[in-house]
């Protein structure tokens, strides 16, 4: 219960705001250019094109490295898309979302350290349906970006941190 009620306390930057409203924006244009049933690839390739007209910066299928315990895995995940460097995009295109998609996404958002992260699923009649807002629970605030040293969560010891990276440059 107390993770819910720290919900609240996740305050999420006015300008990843506007990124997450362009997003759905240009999710939903994809979705009623395309309707729902084809590939994730088409999805995601779709999406890139429409937030680059939209004046966005866009990185696709960014492997990212972490450290574990002192040892450096290079390719430990892979983004779909990211959006001017600060909002995470996850997209799928399945019969219906899981619990291990959000965990997934509120992973990433952990070890980018960002606090926001949209999940997207496009297989849906209705997009609305298909858009889930994933927040970071461990984000801390605006003295947190997403260039600062990573440290270790209290409550996870031996938790990951994100290796160098081209995202952190």
């Amino acid at each position: 219960m107390q993770r819910r009620e720290d919900r609240s306390e996740v305050r999420v930057p006015a300008a990843i705001e506007a990124l997450a409203r362009a997003t759905v924006h240009a999710a939903l244009t994809v979705h009623r250019a395309l309707g729902p049933g084809l590939l994730e690839s088409a999805y995601h390739e779709c999406l890139a094109i429409e937030l680059t007209l939209a004046g966005l910066q866009v990185q696709r299928e960014q492997l990212l490295p972490l450290n574990y315990r002192g040892h450096a895995i290079p390719h430990a995940y892979r983004l779909d898309l990211l959006v001017n460097g600060r909002l995470l995009l996850e997209l799928k295109a399945i019969e219906a979302l899981q619990p291990i998609h959000r965990v997934q996404v509120a992973t990433y958002l952990r070890l980018l350290r960002l606090p926001l992260g949209l999940l997207i699923n496009f297989n849906v009649p209705l997009i609305k349906d298909g858009i889930t807002r994933v927040l970071n629970l461990d984000f801390r605030g605006a003295t947190e970006t997403p260039t600062d040293a990573p440290t270790p969560l209290p409550a996870r010891p031996f938790a990951p941190t994100l290796a160098p990276s081209p995202l952190r440059a």
